[in-house]
């Protein structure tokens, strides 16, 4: 699995942090057509995660468990509609009404921690999820997810899609891909197919939904997939699904540890005809105590910025760089009794979001440690009101 991972956030970070449908989708027979549905003007939001964490460090493929919790938290906040995939689906078809700036929330490939840490959050919220499973992992041992473990999400919110049968990633395919039509076929129906045909048997209940292995798509996998009796298929393209959106290519904001930007994305919905802007919700952890808050709205244009680096060891304060959105270099202050920075914002902040970044050197070396960087609000109506 950690194999498995790498290849994932190489394709998706060299992909501006997305993988895309391969160059060949359009190539290869499609022979597949879907009924057309009115646009009803409602945008849902799909949200991927992998796996969880309560004491490892966030990576792309890993967020922190703390994290997944305020993002979840951050959800109910918004009014956000989280629903189900049941729900989606009815909706997709033109069968059901859902109400606009819905959520769906998925979980790919399998890991334990799905069960053990993202499960017990997703039930305190009472917020419904879908797992997609590739079916050699599932009853793996060591940090995957087990069918017991399964059956007992499903009596809470838990439904359950396919992931393929061995999780394969582009150039496995491509290989599959140069043998002939005849082999490539027979190779995509038993990934496609065999799969469902497992998670059907082994979870009692329909499986009509499938997350493409590393978003990796081509067309000759699309009537394979319908002949599999799959509804909606699953890309890693960030975007908001809407009635219209094509069932094979469905959208989805493959949420990375390290990448708190995409979450906000995620929950941010433009303003429309029937519906006022969401402005989508940071959530973000620093290593260091910082004021203000990651995240939160103040209505003081001009606040004090500050970060207590109180434990950070052996500091160089000469090497100390703030930089603050809109001001470029600003001259922060080393206090070094408290052995923090800090710096009094001098002119009233008027963007809606303001970013900060902190930087510095230890003592004898020559480079500079990963920085520290956050964002808070500012709330818009009080940055214009006479001071």
């Amino acid at each position: 699995m950690k194999f498995i991972h790498s290849i994932l956030i190489a394709l998706i970070t060299s992909l501006s942090l997305y993988a895309t449908p391969d160059t060949d989708t359009a190539k290869g027979p499609t022979q597949v057509t879907e009924s057309v549905i009115n646009d009803d003007g409602v945008r849902v939001t799909i949200l991927g995660y992998h796996d969880f964490s309560k004491t490892k460090k966030a990576t792309e493929m890993l967020i922190p468990t703390d994290k997944f919790r305020k993002q979840m938290q951050a959800i109910h906040d918004l009014g956000l509609n989280v629903i189900t995939m049941e729900e989606f689906l009815a909706w997709k078809r033109g069968e059901k009404k859902v109400a606009d700036k819905s959520v769906v929330i998925t979980i790919d490939d399998g890991w334990k921690s799905v069960y053990t840490d993202a499960y017990p959050v997703l039930r305190e919220f009472g917020y419904p999820f879908t797992v997609f499973l590739y079916t050699n992992y599932v009853d793996g041992g060591g940090s995957a997810l087990t069918t017991e473990m399964i059956k007992e999400m499903q009596q809470y919110g838990c439904t359950v899609g396919s992931h393929s049968v061995s999780h394969p990633f582009p150039a496995a395919v491509k290989k599959e891909r140069i043998k002939g039509s005849k082999k490539f076929s027979a190779y995509l129906k038993q990934e496609f197919d065999e799969s469902r045909k497992i998670l059907r048997k082994k979870f009692k209940g329909d499986v009509t939904t499938y997350a493409y292995p590393g978003g990796f798509v081509t067309g000759e996998m699309l009537p394979v997939a319908t002949e599999s009796g799959y509804e909606c298929l699953f890309t890693v393209l960030p975007g908001k699904a809407t009635r219209t959106t094509s069932n094979f290519t469905v959208p989805r904001y493959i949420i990375l540890g390290t990448h708190d930007y995409i979450f906000r994305n995620a929950t941010s919905f433009k303003a429309t005809t029937t519906s006022a802007a969401t402005d989508g919700a940071i959530v973000q952890s620093t290593a260091h105590p910082v004021q203000p808050e990651p995240g939160i709205l103040i209505s003081n244009r001009t606040p004090i910025i500050s970060a207590d680096l109180s434990q950070v060891e052996n500091i160089d304060p000469s090497t100390l760089l703030m930089r603050v959105a809109g001001f470029g270099k600003v001259p922060a202050i080393y206090n070094s009794e408290t052995k923090s920075v800090s710096w009094q914002v001098n002119r009233r902040l008027r963007s809606r979001t303001c970013e900060v970044t902190i930087s510095w050197q230890i003592k004898d070396t020559a480079k500079y440690e990963a920085p520290l960087s956050w964002t808070f609000l500012i709330d818009r109506a009080a940055a214009y009101q006479p001071k």
